[in-house]
């Protein structure tokens, strides 16, 4: 192939312009993360149980999940944690199992769960290591806690009306909640105690499936929905009726209170009270192009807030990725430069241009092969670059003056040389000897990069 190519000039040059046009249509187009994307082993199950205490989820919940979750085969550990009102599994897979085959055993064991306790709602199966976290941005605002969520749920809903903004997350709160505070005075004075009380409001404040009508072109589902769901609503709930038509309402008798379960679980960002919302993205997302979404709207958003409301960027994780690729930019272009300068003062402007090409063109050629094989730029395949860049450098310079050296001793170039002579002429030897050394290099090469994938799928299950 050397000599194919020595002999045949314009049939390099071809080979470089494509090289060259392979890997600038390519390049946009390959995603850039933190971390490479992370395959999939583990699976959550969430079983919301309202009103029960952990030991109600232990015992209701999570022994019913295990005990339907013991015949799946390549399970290689299960977890689950019973929470106040929350049952939470995790199910890690044996690397050596199918996990689209697990995922659907998992499903059809769960579905055949019929004795969770009446109150618990649908279980949510999940598939863990699908997102990656790019930024958090925290909203800071001197207001009442309850004001501060209303404030940052009708933010989120902005964030994801915008576009290049695929998932958002509030943190800082803990679960909601209306609490109703009645005095011992107004309970004896309309002859009701807290149970009572309690019982009337659950009978009244409901959402329940009530089936469906099917005909013969449509299904209509049922619901009887009645819950109140903010203080101005549960404040209008009638408690007591009396037989003139008079009625007593909830807002009249008990102060209603819009706040959180617990009053430790906040978030304050420059001394002030904060929301954070974590920006996550799905594995076909690029890092770099969600967070300039995320600043342009920071920016845009800035303008209609009202004064002492502030949105900042925090927890910057798209930061490692833009060091990296700016630290691989510098040294190319620095790197690029001395070996020009260096190759100058010993040989011509020419000579010295072809050597520094290889760099970019071996560079756009990698991206070409990186885009078509799925690999991102992420911390692990920068490594990569990084390693290729100053090898490249080395050999450009090795090669080229080894090169040079022999054309001063009176060779002509090979593309001169008669054809019958090309046998015998010590630059092809020099070529053979210097592609067994680039065979010996790329094995090498391939012996670091090996464990490095190793190391690789290493990191994203620590990151997992």
């Amino acid at each position: 192939m050397i000599r194919y190519f020595t002999s045949h000039p314009t049939a390099s040059t071809l080979l470089m312009i494509l090289l060259i046009v392979m890997g600038v249509a390519v390049l946009p187009d390959i995603k850039r993360e933190t971390f490479p994307e992370i395959k999939a082993y583990s699976i959550e199950i969430n079983v919301p149980y309202p009103g029960a205490s952990p030991l109600d989820v232990e015992q209701g919940i999570c022994l019913n999940l295990e005990d339907a979750l013991d015949g799946i085969s390549f399970i290689k550990e299960k977890t689950c944690e019973a929470r106040q009102n929350l049952g939470l599994t995790t199910i890690k897979m044996l690397e050596k199992g199918d996990f689209q085959q697990f995922m659907n055993d998992v499903k059809s064991a769960v579905d055949g769960i019929n004795d969770f306790p009446e109150q618990a709602e649908e279980p949510v199966i999940s598939e863990k290591g699908r997102t990656q976290n790019v930024v958090s941005v925290a909203l800071t605002a001197d207001l009442p806690r309850a004001e501060l969520k209303n404030l940052a749920e009708r933010i989120k809903q902005k964030m994801l009306r915008q576009g290049g903004i695929p998932l958002v997350e509030i943190t800082g709160f803990s679960e909601r909640q209306l609490r109703i505070q009645v005095s011992q005075e107004n309970l004896r004075r309309y002859g009701l105690d807290l149970q009572q009380l309690a019982n009337l409001i659950a009978k009244q404040n409901i959402d329940l499936p009530l089936g469906s009508i099917e005909t013969n072109q449509v299904e209509v589902q049922l619901r009887f929905s009645d819950e109140r769901r903010n203080p101005l609503d549960l404040a209008d709930l009638v408690v007591l009726k009396g037989n003139q038509g008079n009625e007593v309402k909830l807002g009249e008798i008990a102060t209603i209170i819009d706040t959180f379960e617990l009053a430790e679980e906040k978030v304050q960002f420059n001394h002030l009270p904060a929301a954070l919302f974590k920006i996550n993205k799905n594995t076909i997302d690029d890092s770099l192009d969600v967070l300039a979404a995320v600043e342009k709207f920071i920016q845009n958003e800035s303008i209609e807030l009202p004064e002492g409301i502030s949105l900042n960027i925090t927890q910057d994780a798209t930061s490692i990725v833009k060091d990296r690729i700016n630290m691989l930019l510098t040294n190319a272009w620095q790197g690029l430069l001395l070996v020009f300068v260096t190759m100058w003062l010993f040989f011509t402007i020419r000579y010295s241009f072809w050597v520094v090409m290889g760099l970019p063109i071996s560079f756009l050629a990698s991206a070409f092969l990186l885009g078509h094989l799925g690999i991102t730029i992420n911390m692990i395949s920068m490594v990569a670059l990084l390693m290729s860049l100053g090898i490249l450098m080395d050999d450009a310079i090795v090669i080229s003056e080894s090169i040079g050296s022999q054309i001063k001793k009176g060779l002509k170039p090979i593309i001169y040389i008669h054809p019958y002579e090309l046998m015998n002429c010590n630059l092809i030897n020099f070529f053979r000897k210097y592609t067994s050394l680039n065979i010996d290099f790329i094995l090498a090469f391939y012996s670091t990069s090996y464990p490095l994938k190793k190391i690789e799928n290493i990191l994203s299950k620590i990151v997992l």
